[in-house]
């Protein structure tokens, strides 16, 4: 995957990526509408499919909803990389379809702006803006057919239409 970095800080909370106000709503489109609304108004506008977000530790700190990795991933964000992610965020994130990786070199080193190609399976992030490469643990085989298959449900629903 390839895209252009939107950068954030460090514990960046789920109230954050996806304020409360907004929670009445399950609709991924209306999420992605208000996605990092209260950390960048201008995000949500601005984005493009494909894009990167880069953040520091602590990503998706605070409550366990699965609405924050939703507007995520409808916003169009491709890849969330981080120096640390909270728990639950990073479950959440595999079971909705959202590749995330930890790597804070790439963290601390990918600019606003920068365009990245990132491969799961190898775990590399390739900066294409400035010269950088870093290196993150891979996704197992498994997850990566889970983010493939576009989250935990539609995996689990492939494999069960198998055995049948």
């Amino acid at each position: 995957m390839k895209g252009t970095v939107y950068k954030f800080g460090n514990d960046v909370d789920t109230d954050q990526i996806i304020p409360a106000r907004y929670l009445n709503t399950t609709d991924p489109v209306e999420l992605a509408a208000h996605c990092m609304e209260d950390a960048d108004p201008e995000f949500a506008a601005a984005v493009q499919p494909g894009a990167v977000m880069v953040a520091g530790k602590n990503f998706g700190c605070g409550s366990s909803r699965e609405h924050a990795p939703i507007a995520i991933k409808a916003a169009g964000v491709s890849c969330v990389i981080a120096s640390t992610f909270a728990r639950i965020f990073y479950r959440n994130a595999v079971n909705i379809g959202l590749p995330i990786l930890e790597c804070p070199e790439a963290a601390a080193a990918l600019e606003e702006g920068d365009m990245v190609e990132v491969n799961l399976a190898e775990g590399v992030i390739r900066n294409l803006t400035r010269p950088g490469e870093y290196q993150s643990a891979p996704f197992p085989s498994f997850m990566q057919e889970i983010i493939e298959q576009g989250g935990l449900i539609n995996y689990v629903q492939e494999r069960m239409k198998k055995r049948a």
